[in-house]
């Protein structure tokens, strides 16, 4: 069952379509930080992942109209379209896949494991902050399917079967790619951690 905000973004899609700039413009606003975060995520370049995410929406924008509710929250179709262009970005000038932890840690992106909520003390930020860079080492040493599916999961939060569509599969294919991620990430942590 689509949750009130799904229903909402789902709303705003159809008025869109029927013309309403403002209805994209608050679907813009509502999914432009999730967009900019996976790209950030994916290249690890701040100005790359910017320009990425105005082509997403500008790409979205132009094919509003071919879009149908599939049961799944919108944020999916843009993290689609941003992956297509990222996978297109590095096809085409063969760049290698990595993540300046710096630039993501500075992203402001979503709580994850290890990351502080600022109500800590110094010795907890400190601590949480070499968590964080330590996993982003760890998920970055994975292959780019897994890299992939632990991004879209556990750092952008989004569901099984919304990761399966973005990745173009099936969820059993994304829960065992999942598996083996989490298994390989457990074996990349430092022995202190296991």
């Amino acid at each position: 069952m689509a949750t009130t905000e799904q229903s909402d973004a789902w709303d705003l899609v159809s008025a869109a379509q029927k013309g309403d700039s403002a209805a994209f413009g608050e679907l813009y606003d509502r999914y432009v930080d999730t967009v900019y975060r996976y790209v950030l995520f994916r290249l690890g370049d701040r100005e790359l992942a910017e320009d990425i995410t105005s082509e997403t929406f500008l790409r979205a924008l132009r094919r509003i109209t071919s879009v149908s509710y599939q049961g799944r929250d919108v944020g999916a179709w843009f993290i689609t379209i941003a992956r297509n262009i990222v996978l297109d970005h590095v096809k085409s000038s063969r760049y290698k896949l990595e993540f300046v932890t710096d630039e993501v840690s500075e992203s402001g992106s979503a709580p994850f494991v290890g990351q502080s909520d600022g109500e800590d003390g110094p010795e907890q930020r400190a601590l949480a902050g070499a968590t964080r860079a330590a996993l982003l080492r760890c998920i970055a040493e994975l292959g780019d399917d897994q890299r992939e599916c632990i991004i879209l999961r556990f750092i952008q939060g989004l569901s099984l079967s919304e990761t399966a569509q973005i990745m173009r599969r099936n969820e059993g294919a994304v829960k065992a790619l999942q598996h083996r991620a989490v298994r390989k990430l457990a074996q990349l942590l430092p022995p202190a951690w296991r």
